[in-house]
């Protein structure tokens, strides 16, 4: 990519800041047959995450007398992204599946679950650079959703480096041509960290610089995580309430 990425006023070339996060939106429970779901637009991604469980673990030599097995399935789907996708598993979909499994696995309490299977879902429907962390970011709020016991749900967040400065949040054209990429997962209450992937070269100045975008960032994340629960559930307890009103009205005047 010609020119610099980051103009005079220190701005990006999608008008953002250093520090500042593309536009986010989480909705929960967008799916009525899955146990639980959530959807999320972050920036021009578009992801959905789907939860089915616990349920019986299929094939059944994979069951575990003592805890609950997490699998999740990562998916970019073939008009996610503008070459068309060849359908089906790749290389970076087994990989990406197998880290979001690990690091929901450490937040679900899976003792509770002997010889079950949570299954998460996640489907890209359209990707710009941070899939995995809004697909995992999708699926905390989806196991939340399902009502599975958990430690705590899990924002993710990339922070990267171009034009020799430390961004948060890459875009598409800031992965593609940028100098570094540091997709990060952290568990909020612990500051335990879930996830986080190099692909490129920081200085530790530098590194100590993302780390600190992004838990900030991840804080952010997070609110916006239980503000789409609250939400979820709010419309829930309000309708609960409304239908209960004309029955009690009924036994009034009965």
């Amino acid at each position: 990519m010609e020119g610099k990425m980051i103009d005079e006023n220190g701005l990006r070339i999608d008008g953002r800041k250093v520090d500042e996060l593309r536009p986010i939106k989480i909705e929960a429970g967008v799916l009525k047959r899955a146990d639980g779901s959530a959807y999320v637009e972050w920036g021009k991604n578009k992801v959905l995450a789907a939860v089915y469980g616990p349920r019986e673990c299929h094939p059944r030599h994979l069951q575990d007398p003592s805890k609950a097995l997490v699998q999740c399935k990562y998916n970019m789907i073939a008009f996610s992204v503008s070459d068309r996708k060849r359908p089906g598993p790749d290389r970076r979909s087994v990989e990406i599946s197998k880290i979001i499994s690990e690091a929901l696995e450490y937040v679900v309490f899976t003792e509770y679950f002997p010889r079950t299977s949570v299954d998460v879902y996640i489907e890209i429907l359209q990707a710009n650079a941070g899939t995995r962390c809004a697909g995992l970011t999708a699926a905390s709020v989806a196991l939340a959703d399902a009502g599975i016991p958990m430690k705590d749900m899990i924002p993710s967040v990339a922070v990267g480096k171009i034009d020799d400065q430390v961004v948060l949040d890459l875009c598409k054209e800031e992965d593609n041509y940028g100098q570094a990429d540091l997709p990060i997962a952290v568990v909020p209450r612990t500051g335990d960290i879930l996830l986080m992937q190099m692909d490129g070269h920081m200085t530790l100045d530098e590194f100590n610089k993302a780390m600190e975008y992004g838990f900030g960032a991840c804080e952010k994340i997070y609110q916006l995580q239980k503000d789409a629960l609250k939400r979820r559930y709010a419309v829930e307890d309000v309708e609960g309430l409304e239908e209960e009103a004309p029955r009690e009205q009924q036994d009034m005047e009965g």
